[in-house]
């Protein structure tokens, strides 16, 4: 634990999510304002499978002196959650007194939170509410930022939405948050990123608890259920790494005998797309298809 004279000097935000939601873009930008402020800043990332939909994790501290770059257990000042369950596993890093909790309450439910590998099964995530939390907390807000990202045009904005909510809780100016933004952006989407973070700051001045209701998790489409899933491998392109044999979560590949990936048992396939994504010969391609007496 950090000294009570460290913790007065220096601010601890934590940012989390998933890969592809821009995490480190939203520490980026913090970092950067507060350099710009004559502050020191120690950034700590861990990007992990980060481009396969994994955990993904920034600690960004600043101050007048800042001696460690990784923020203790239950001294982050804020915690800002780009997805709701890794918002839930991070919050013991939180505050229990002072800290702030910023989360999209969308839920990212990847292919391995199943209670079992058939298509159209409920799938195993947190039950904890917006409710439950923010009333452990002592300053916290929990919204769809996502959606509010989606009526200005642009989803993938939704992180800038979430930036808006953070920079209510840090002693910047409005203009001098924009001005980083603008500069770290893609120029086309400076307008919408732009539009986001005022979004955020204006739903600050709204916010209200929200219901205690569990949030659902979007149902599977009936037709999906029939889905039937075809894997396709070049073989020509295999180097029989044996990745994709490993990690498959049905095991329906197996490598033959001239070190080629083969389909074993394509009936177990689930379409969780592991292997398709972690192949770095692209030799396996996913096909999602109807029965052709759905399709009719």
């Amino acid at each position: 634990m950090g000294s009570d004279a460290e913790r007065d000097d220096v601010t601890s935000v934590l940012i989390v999510g998933v890969g592809g939601q821009g995490v480190i873009m939203v520490s980026k930008v913090l970092a950067t304002l507060c350099q710009e402020h004559g502050l020191e800043v120690k950034q700590s990332e861990v990007h992990g499978m980060a481009k396969r939909g994994g955990a993904v994790f920034s600690h960004v501290r600043f101050g007048r002196h800042v001696h460690s770059p990784v923020i203790p257990t239950g001294e982050a000042d804020v915690l800002l959650a780009l997805e709701w369950a890794e918002g839930l596993r991070w919050l013991h890093f939180l505050d229990p007194e002072k800290g702030t909790f910023i989360s999209d309450v969308r839920k990212i439910v990847p292919p391995f939170a199943c209670r079992d590998r058939g298509r159209g099964v409920a799938p195993q995530y947190a039950k904890t509410t917006p409710r439950d939390v923010l009333e452990k907390v002592s300053v916290g807000y929990a919204l769809d930022a996502t959606g509010i990202a989606a009526k200005l045009g642009n989803e993938r904005a939704a992180n800038t939405v979430l930036l808006g909510i953070l920079s209510t809780a840090l002693k910047f100016s409005e203009r001098e948050w924009l001005e980083v933004i603008e500069r770290l952006v893609p120029p086309k989407t400076r307008e919408i990123n732009r539009a986001a973070f005022l979004a955020g700051r204006e739903w600050v001045n709204e916010a209200t608890v929200p219901e205690g209701e569990v949030l659902p998790v979007p149902e599977v489409d009936p037709v999906l259920k029939n889905v039937v899933n075809r894997l396709e491998i070049t073989e020509a392109w295999c180097k029989g790494c044996d990745i994709c044999v490993k990690f498959c979560p049905e095991r329906c590949l197996a490598l033959n005998e001239s070190g080629k990936v083969v389909v074993k048992d394509a009936d177990a396939c689930t379409g969780c797309r592991l292997c398709e994504m972690l192949c770095p010969d692209f030799a396996i391609r996913l096909h999602k298809e109807l029965p052709a007496e759905v399709a009719r």
